[in-house]
């Protein structure tokens, strides 16, 4: 068993992370958290308001890292699966809105910093370290038939979007998107050209490589060789051609290179386009429905038949039932591409103003794209969980996650069961 330290370069692009979340505080948002309750009236800034809050959280997570054995003194004698650990997560943040028909500004997030406790795998505690995310966008001219979106995402997690990789791994992502919405004739017919230029890093959370990993993708303290820039420009477009419906087009070329001379990852120029309808049904239901195609250009080839169809219920004002089926095509370290089938089902409810109940579920077939490698693997995952607001200045919330994932690849990175609970208390000023 291997047990090594992480690179200085690690540690370097840790410090530069929380440099940048410090800078950009103003800017940040969560994604993987639900929206902050308004509360509170905030500092006036400009025509907007300025609203400070905190986050403490407490959670059981079975699935943190791979740690040496608390049992042995041998430092090279590594726990075979993923270790547990209670973690706190502390995330104080600001959330920012200024509307306006010449420029709108919408910005929010938080830093955060992951306590490993301890008190169920003792050597966890090294490697607690900082979270957060940045999400800024600026619209200019709102309101004119053209108008001018720039926007950008910072993220730095434990749950990582590169579908290849295992368990045990951080993820720095930063994507710098811009936009020009078109709408003549008075808003039948929208056209958006958008350009987008993407960077992610890796590194990982423990200092050991999992048992029974024969394949770089399950092995975190490797993963550096899986970083990557990605540029994508495309195209959407929607004509309404009835009051409620409109056909719609969508369509990116993506351009994936990776970073590191010594990767093994293919470069992919991949092209998608799809086309279909969207639309209400009836007063209660909407539906989306779109086909098209997925076709690498890179050396490593590939090509696939791409979908999507999404309904939406809404049952009430106050509670909102989604389902569907989404195949997609993607690049991916190591393989070159990956294809996607997902269904997923989701819901929504709102009681008394102030209690919310959300319930998510998803299963994914994941194919990957290597003739001499072939890999397929089987997500789950489950999300549900209550969201009281006790205050205008104090939300309660607590859950229960869900993850599975079982691969045609041995490694206990890359088969594992992860369940997560956790309370959370939110001031919003």
């Amino acid at each position: 068993m291997i047990v090594r330290v992480m690179t200085q370069s690690g540690n370097i692009r840790s410090a530069l992370s929380v440099l940048v979340l410090v800078v950009l505080g103003p800017a940040v948002a969560w994604a993987q958290q639900p929206p902050i309750a308004a509360g509170g009236n905030g500092f006036k800034v400009g025509d907007g308001r300025l609203h400070p809050f905190f986050d403490m959280e407490l959670r059981l997570d079975t699935a943190v890292g791979y740690f040496p054995n608390n049992a042995t003194p041998d430092p090279e004698d590594v726990v075979e699966t993923l270790s547990p650990e209670l973690v706190l997560r502390l995330r104080p943040g600001l959330k920012l809105d200024v509307p306006s028909p010449k420029v709108a500004l919408s910005a929010s997030g938080r830093l955060e910093y992951v306590r490993y406790t301890g008190l169920l795998t003792g050597q966890s505690t090294y490697a607690s370290h900082f979270e957060g995310a940045a999400d800024f966008t600026a619209h200019f001219n709102r309101d004119g038939p053209v108008s001018f979106v720039l926007a950008d995402q910072f993220l730095r997690t434990d749950q990582t979007r590169n579908a290849a990789l295992g368990a045990g791994v951080l993820s720095l992502f930063n994507e710098l998107r811009a936009s020009i919405p078109i709408k003549p004739g008075g808003g039948a017919i929208e056209i958006v050209p958008e350009v987008a230029w993407g960077l992610e890093f890796f590194q990982p959370i423990g200092l050991a490589t999992p048992v029974g990993c024969e394949d770089g993708v399950c092995d975190p303290i490797t993963v550096d060789a899986f970083d990557y820039t990605n540029v994508r420009a495309g195209v959407e477009a929607r004509w309404r051609f009835l009051p409620k419906t409109a056909v719609v087009l969508d369509t990116d070329l993506d351009l994936r290179s990776y970073l590191r001379a010594t990767t093994t990852s293919p470069d992919a120029l991949l092209l998608r386009a799809m086309a279909g309808l969207a639309g209400l049904v009836t007063a209660k239901i909407a539906v989306t429905a779109k086909a098209g195609w997925g076709y690498n250009f890179g050396a490593s080839g590939g090509s696939t038949f791409i979908a999507q169809l999404e309904g939406t219920y809404l049952y009430s004002p106050t509670m909102t039932f989604k389902g569907g089926y989404l195949r997609t095509l993607n690049p991916v370290a190591s393989y070159g591409l990956f294809r996607d089938d997902r269904g997923y089902a989701e819901a929504r409810a709102l009681f008394g103003g102030k209690l919310v109940l959300h319930g998510y579920a998803s299963v994914d077939f994941v194919g990957f794209y290597d003739a001499l490698r072939p890999r397929s693997d089987t997500l789950l995952s489950l999300d549900v969980g209550p969201e009281y607001q006790f205050k205008p200045w104090l939300v309660g919330a607590a859950g229960y996650l869900l993850s599975t994932r079982s691969s045609s690849v041995t490694g206990t990175g890359l088969n594992f069961t992860r369940h997560e609970g956790y309370v959370r208390l939110t001031l919003v000023y």
